[in-house]
């Protein structure tokens, strides 16, 4: 019989031999015998397309996910893809990708922060842009790599508003910090203001990317998300950070309540950052502090851009406005009431007018 229940599951089954011989059993994703004939009666109708026309066999969104995420695991921003992967699934369950077309990726899009579960926050287009990347890599491959689609629909980002960068003080950094009543979360976020390093590379450092002695760590470039080793000098208080793990764990720096740390507690920093009476401050804005601190104490963006693992030069020019310091010898050179060569000065507006 070519549909069946297995192991007592409402879920009917399908199961027969394709034209080409080879035998063929996947779920149909529904209890309706009905809707389970339908499924099974197209799956054989496209397998003979197939083998007899030479079609490319129909690949569904879960097949093709399930290839992306396996060949993608791994990555420092996996989590991230799977996220958004889960979320492109409830919309396209069973579909063709070939058939996914541009408008309905676009209206799939999610307009609301799911992770911030205190409050309803709009999905920003940066966010957005994030999830049509996945979509986007899934897509790609499964045209140029895989084979399984003639081509891959054009999804351009959603256009997005040079916002400033989001940075604080540090006293601002100081009362944020007094405001975080959890250590774990408190040292982590000291130790980011300390390196700039990203939340991701700060939850899973391990004991053997620390050498306090040299005080120094460093990030694989599987970890990276530029895909590049990083080099991270420690300063006084990141030394001091670590050292308060000491002993915690055997292999990971920092734990909570005795385990590895799997996510953070937006939550509790939305309060934090409440409680310091600071406005949209996102984790990821401590990064931020932490180059615009160096550039306001005279860090070359060059070597900014090696501290931070930036894999272009664009992503650190964010942040040079903030020390013109370099351009103060060219001010004079437009000033309106110049001196003449003979050394002295044209009027000024004042003496005109005495």
């Amino acid at each position: 019989m070519s549909l069946k229940k297995r192991n007592d599951s409402d879920v009917w089954h399908v199961d027969f031999r394709a034209p080409g011989g080879e035998r063929v059993r996947r779920s149909t994703g529904t209890t309706n015998r009905k809707e389970a004939q339908e499924y099974h009666d197209k799956l054989k109708h496209d397998l003979w397309r197939v083998a007899k026309l030479g079609e490319k066999p129909k690949r569904t969104f879960e097949e093709a996910a399930l290839r992306f995420l396996k060949e993608k695991a791994g990555q420092p921003d996996y989590g991230n893809k799977v996220l958004h992967i889960k979320h492109f699934k409830a919309k396209f369950r069973g579909r063709d990708i070939g058939s996914i077309t541009r408008d309905e990726i676009y209206e799939a899009l999610p307009e609301v922060n799911r992770r911030i579960k205190s409050a309803v926050a709009p999905l920003t287009r940066s966010t957005k842009n994030l999830y049509l990347s996945t979509v986007r890599a899934m897509l790609n491959m499964a045209a140029d790599e895989w084979g399984w689609i003639e081509s891959a629909p054009k999804l351009p980002n959603l256009a997005t508003d040079n916002k400033r960068v989001r940075w604080i003080t540090k006293e601002e950094a100081q009362r944020l910090l007094q405001a975080i009543h959890s250590g774990w979360m408190r040292d982590v976020a000291t130790l980011g203001f300390a390196t700039g390093l990203r939340q991701s590379n700060l939850l899973h450092l391990e004991w053997s990317q620390v050498d306090l002695v040299k005080r120094r760590a460093w990030i694989h470039a599987d970890q990276a998300k530029a895909g590049k080793s990083i080099g991270v000098p420690l300063n006084e208080e990141a030394v001091e950070v670590i050292r308060r793990q000491l002993g915690k764990h055997q292999t990971y720096v920092f734990t909570r309540k005795g385990k590895p740390l799997k996510k953070w507690d937006i939550g509790q920093w939305n309060r934090a950052v409440a409680r310091a009476e600071l406005e949209h401050f996102r984790f990821h804005d401590v990064r931020h502090t932490w180059a615009s601190w160096h550039v306001q104490s005279g860090t070359p963006l060059n070597r900014l851009m090696e501290l931070g693992g930036w894999s272009k030069y664009e992503m650190v020019l964010r942040y040079a406005h903030l020390a013109p310091d370099h351009l103060a010898q060219h001010a004079d050179t437009v000033t309106i009431w110049a001196q003449s060569p003979n050394g002295a000065g044209e009027e000024s507006p004042q003496s005109l007018v005495a």
